[in-house]
């Protein structure tokens, strides 16, 4: 049965199944070609020329993402890719809606990396997917748009940078602050000074999330590939709180809430400092709010010391949604002659007696470039344009996974620190836990044999 679905055919083709590759089959075939010599050579776009995409997990984010580039001039979606057939239903409308072509529904994400007409790939899927889906789609010549956390683990982390070097990609993280422009304004303005040298920047998010309760073994549904949705990760029974966002709380496929939003904010907060590893990480808290099979901290804060003097927390709580500053979410940043409270494209500065000395707001509803996410966050659209641009122009975007992968692996470090129980020293250079094996154990994980990353 073809894995490729249109629109019309999609109900008759419900429940089709994924090819049940492992991926050392799939890597193992491209180190073959690659080897032979006949890999294509990138493709440099011409500045008018189209850019063809395929936008990976649709159930949530990956809609956010086909707003994006049924948005932006050159650009179109050829498929619609997900696990799920009611998301890729929904993919393929929501394309359909704002493109002329309509879009091929697919299954299994590796049909689409087999078609050399593909120039960019967008993952918006479970984070246990995000690397080692990225680093298959630039083994096969993809440029690649990641939502964060880029990794599930460090080690994966530094795979992916491996893997962007040697394919010559550009592959940009989903942290789209970077992208905003005040955010880039009150960057350039912090390291003029304005608020004098900068040391201690704390970061927030509360949410008033609800139970997950107990989960039962249930009959995997009709409508998914658990299978595929499994994929790197060791094989465990359906059950019936998992799908399609609990597994956010499980350590086995998730990352907590300090990935699943603390990113953006830490992000900022890092740019913000100029500080890149840091030398000393903790981190406190636990699952207050409910006994359920939520595993990861629904209260947590996490701190980072650097060498430079400078200190970075991050204090996160899925359960109690009281603000801080009056914000649901957000950075202040402190320094030797005032503040700067950062939210969203806004930010706002404080001079030594908290006198409100400057204040710059967004303008998303007025700006034909911007969009408002999944999220609630607008302006998501310049950084998948950003990516677009730097894949026409060979230049570097401005989150590349570099610099993506330093925040994400300062919050993989603070869930480290968070599950050994006890404080981490790090080695600034690059983040490598230091003289604790335990801890560093936990810096990669175990896979699903035969489907490990490789570069």
């Amino acid at each position: 049965m073809s894995n490729v679905i249109h629109r019309r055919d999609f109900l008759k083709r419900a429940g089709t199944a994924g090819l049940g590759l492992s991926l050392a089959n799939y890597v193992g075939a491209s180190a073959t070609a690659a080897e032979q010599g006949t890999t294509a050579p990138p493709r440099q776009p011409g500045a008018n020329d189209k850019l063809v995409a395929a936008v990976i997990g649709t159930n949530g984010r990956g809609l956010a993402h086909v707003d994006c580039l049924t948005g932006l001039p050159g650009a179109e979606i050829a498929y619609i890719c997900d696990v799920d057939d009611r998301a890729i239903a929904k993919g393929i409308k929501a394309t359909a809606r704002r493109q002329k072509t309509e879009p091929k529904g697919v299954k299994d994400f590796r049909k689409v990396l087999e078609d050399k007409s593909v120039d960019v790939v967008t993952i918006a899927t479970p984070d246990h997917w995000h690397a080692p889906m990225a680093i298959l789609a630039l083994a096969a010549g993809k440029h690649v748009y990641v939502e964060k956390p880029c990794c599930h683990n460090p080690a994966e982390g530094e795979l992916l940078i491996q893997a962007v070097a040697k394919s010559g990609r550009v592959c940009q993280m989903g942290n789209q602050r970077r992208s905003f422009p005040n955010m880039q304004q009150a960057m350039k303005e912090l390291k003029e000074g304005i608020i004098g040298k900068t040391y201690f920047a704390r970061a927030w998010y509360d949410n008033k999330r609800s139970s997950i309760g107990h989960g039962k073994p249930a009959p995997v549904p009709s409508w998914l590939d658990y299978e595929l949705w499994q994929g790197p990760a060791p094989r465990r029974e359906y059950r019936d709180n998992l799908i399609h966002y609990n597994w956010h709380w499980f350590w086995h496929w998730g990352t907590g809430e300090a990935l699943n939003n603390g990113t953006h904010e830490v992000d900022v907060c890092r740019w913000a400092l100029g500080v890149d590893w840091p030398s000393r990480v903790t981190s406190n808290g636990g699952r207050y709010q409910f006994e359920d099979d939520w595993e990861t901290p629904d209260t947590q804060v996490i701190g980072w010391d650097y060498a430079e003097g400078k200190t970075i927390t991050w204090e996160g709580r899925s359960c109690n949604n009281y603000p801080v500053e009056g914000l649901e979410r957000g950075s202040l940043v402190y320094g030797t002659e005032g503040a700067m409270l950062l939210d969203g494209n806004n930010y706002t500065v404080f001079d030594k007696k908290n006198k409100k000395v400057k204040e710059v707001t967004g303008n998303e509803k007025g700006d034909a470039t911007n969009t408002v996410s999944a999220s609630g966050i607008g302006l998501d659209r310049m950084h998948v344009k950003n990516l677009l641009d730097c894949v026409r122009s060979g230049e570097k975007p401005n989150s590349p996974i570099t610099e993506g992968n330093k925040s994400v692996s300062m919050l993989h470090l603070g869930n480290i620190a968070w599950r050994v129980g006890r404080e981490l020293h790090t080695d600034p250079a690059n983040g490598h836990i230091k003289d604790d094996a335990d801890a560093m154990k936990l810096w990669s994980r175990q896979y699903e044999p035969g489907w490990e990353p490789k570069v």
